[in-house]
């Protein structure tokens, strides 16, 4: 739900001008500068608590990055933090670097240089992150380091550790130092100035998020809630090697994989090893999906700790798409009506509705298209909604496959389009995706009546196939199917399997608008974001901070209405 007053973001590139807040959001390239999934997600945390201050802190790679608030941030937030990551802005505290900078003995900077490898050697053999936490109260924290840690980097005695301590990486010393100071420099930004104070620290990712989130968490004895959308860790590291998104990673696999680059390897565990160092700070962790808990445990996240771990699932507003389930009703019942042999040569509209990139799939289910045809269902058109300049290379590859199998006839790329306005158009939702949390576009078609056919990963079990009972007694059946991702013969056979049989069809969209209104409703959702930021941050109930003033006018009612 997408609301609030469109105005300029209020930007700060420290921290001096940011209020105290009750929670602070920690975005890595997203919210607010950039539409997506979880920017949607927070943009509704944000709206629909407006008895809640935030502050967004945002990691971006460099001060070019995008800054146009896309979103119209509520009054509610009260500021936007920027971290830049790139060496390049702040380049002269590394000229800075090196023995007479360092303002310590040689004996001091041996022993800094060592306690580097020493902690980051505990931590991989034994998941302990505490000498690494010693470290960075010494030496990062600006409130209470006794010396500026990352200035023994280039320093004899740093080259020295470097040597004797990563000389198993398959590096010249000259490559390892710079790869080495590539992290300095990135722990730096994220670490050596203190960030605004909050009562709850909320990061949306494990990686730089979360550093982020603990180390201020620390800082200012706050709470530190961690939403994992999906295994940032597992992503980052698939992405990084080119794997299929869908493959676990767990702890060991930086050292246990073979073919791989000695440099894949340096940052599978720089990825890996920053999980482990923040999850034993978190004091909650929710995930969108029960599938998500096995392979978190893979990366040695709390999940056996029922009092650290929750679900918590996407929602949306039924409300909002009224209208179109409207119409889809009305069209599900023509359908219902069909024999097998109308169903045949009714036209189907199919749609996917994703960026035309590689993890969404496009190709596979091209590949699928053609299968049908070659079969003779042939009743058929598909829109694909969505960017297409976010990978040029993959959206002239799909073009090239298009001409190819001769599909002009039935696929037509639409671009970015009001999709809300567009759904009560389509009767199937198709997401052939590699990689998927919990999606909010399968949300919203479920909303609106709209049955989907997908791959089985992340999340979409639990939203499309599992049988879901509600408290009150009530079950609901799947309401589409999922295939093996990459699969294009079981994808074909999956639309065929809906198309050409209209009471299922029927049966599929009823359950889709069902399991929405039973178990995804944003408004529950929502409320337990609420309860959540109170019972970590201790801060008043909404009726509390009315009584006293605190929250008053158009916020006041707003948030009682919500409540």
């Amino acid at each position: 739900m997408q609301t609030g007053t469109p105005r300029q973001p209020r930007v700060h590139t420290s921290s001096e001008d940011c209020e105290d807040v009750d929670v602070a959001i920690i975005m890595e390239s997203t919210y607010p500068f950039l539409k997506g999934g979880v920017s949607a997600v927070v943009h509704d945390i944000v709206t629909m608590n407006p008895d809640i201050s935030y502050g967004i802190i945002h990691i971006a790679w460099d001060s070019a990055a995008p800054s146009e608030d896309l979103y119209g941030m509520p009054e509610n937030v009260r500021w936007v933090r920027l971290i830049h990551l790139s060496m390049e802005e702040h380049a002269q505290d590394f000229k800075a670097a090196g023995a007479r900078a360092v303002g310590m003995d040689r004996g001091q900077r041996r022993r800094v240089s060592g306690w580097f490898f020493d902690g980051i050697r505990t931590l991989a053999r034994t998941g302990d992150p505490e000498p690494l936490w010693r470290l960075y109260d010494a030496g990062f924290n600006p409130r209470t380091r006794t010396m500026e840690a990352w200035r023994v980097l280039g320093t004899q005695e740093f080259m020295t550790a470097v040597r004797e301590r990563l000389s198993g990486l398959g590096l010249s010393l000259s490559e390892t130092f710079w790869l080495v100071r590539d992290f300095m420099s990135i722990l730096y930004a994220l670490l050596a100035e203190t960030m605004p104070r909050a009562r709850v620290y909320h990061a949306h990712t494990t990686g730089y998020a979360s550093l982020v989130a603990a180390a201020a968490a620390r800082d200012h004895d706050a709470a530190f809630l961690l939403t994992e959308h999906n295994l940032y860790v597992r992503d980052t590291v698939n992405t990084l090697l080119g794997r299929n998104m869908a493959l676990p990673v767990r702890t060991g696999d930086y050292r246990d994989f073979e073919a791989v680059t000695p440099v894949q390897r340096a940052w599978m565990a720089w990825w890996i090893e920053m999980g482990r160092f923040c999850y034993p700070s978190t004091d909650r962790i929710t995930y969108l999906y029960p599938k998500a808990l096995e392979e978190a445990r893979g990366l040695d996240a709390p999940v056996d700790d029922p009092g650290r771990v929750s679900i918590l699932p996407n929602g949306t507003v039924l409300s909002e798409f009224n209208e179109q389930y409207a119409l889809r009703l009305e069209e599900t019942q023509r359908i219902a009506a069909l024999t097998p042999e109308g169903a045949a040569r009714r036209t189907w509209k199919l749609v996917f509705i994703a960026r035309v990139v590689p993890i969404k799939g496009l190709a596979d289910l091209l590949d699928a298209l053609h299968l049908l045809i070659s079969r003779g269902v042939e009743d058929f058109t598909l829109d694909v909604l969505g960017p297409t300049d976010h990978v040029p290379e993959y959206y002239e590859l799909c073009r090239q496959k298009i001409e190819e199998l001769h599909l002009e006839r039935w696929v037509s790329f639409r671009g970015t389009v009001d999709v809300r306005a567009q759904l009560g158009r389509y009767d199937l939702l198709l997401m052939p995706s590699y990689n998927e949390g919990q999606p909010v576009v399968a949300l919203e078609a479920m909303s609106a009546g709209i049955p989907v056919i997908g791959s089985d990963v992340g999340g979409m079990s639990q939203l499309i196939d599992d049988e879901l009972t509600h408290p009150d007694g009530r079950t609901w059946q799947g309401c589409g199917v999922l295939t093996r991702p990459g699969d294009a013969p079981m994808l074909a056979d999956a639309v065929a399997g809906v198309i050409s049989d209209p009471a299922r069809y029927a049966r599929l969209a009823a359950s889709a608008r069902g399991r929405v209104e039973g178990f995804f409703q944003l408004s529950d959702v929502m409320a337990r974001y609420n309860d959540l930021y109170r019972e970590l941050g201790g801060f008043p109930s909404v009726e509390q901070r009315v009584l006293s003033g605190e929250l008053s006018g158009q916020r006041a009612r707003r948030a009682l209405e919500i409540r």
